[in-house]
């Protein structure tokens, strides 16, 4: 019981925190929850991504997942 007295206190002060937080900075703003999500890429993204166009994901019959070149078959 004494940690969940402790637990009590820290989330008390933790929430007395937040409001005053929400009176400095104002409430958080959520944003259209109906929009899409913009992600933009950078350079690194844009590598991988070229990269990994030119792979294909296949399945084995122990339904391990692995990769291969599109221009390659797999060697069973």
């Amino acid at each position: 019981m004494l940690m969940m007295a402790s637990g009590d206190k820290f989330v008390t002060k933790f929430m007395h925190a937040t409001e005053k937080f929400q009176t400095v900075f104002g409430p958080a703003d959520q944003g259209d929850m109906d929009a899409p999500v913009v992600h933009r890429h950078d350079a690194f993204e844009d590598e991988s991504d070229d990269e990994l166009a030119h792979m294909e994901q296949r399945t084995d019959s122990d339904g391990h997942h692995y990769a291969i070149h599109r221009n390659e078959e797999p060697v069973e």
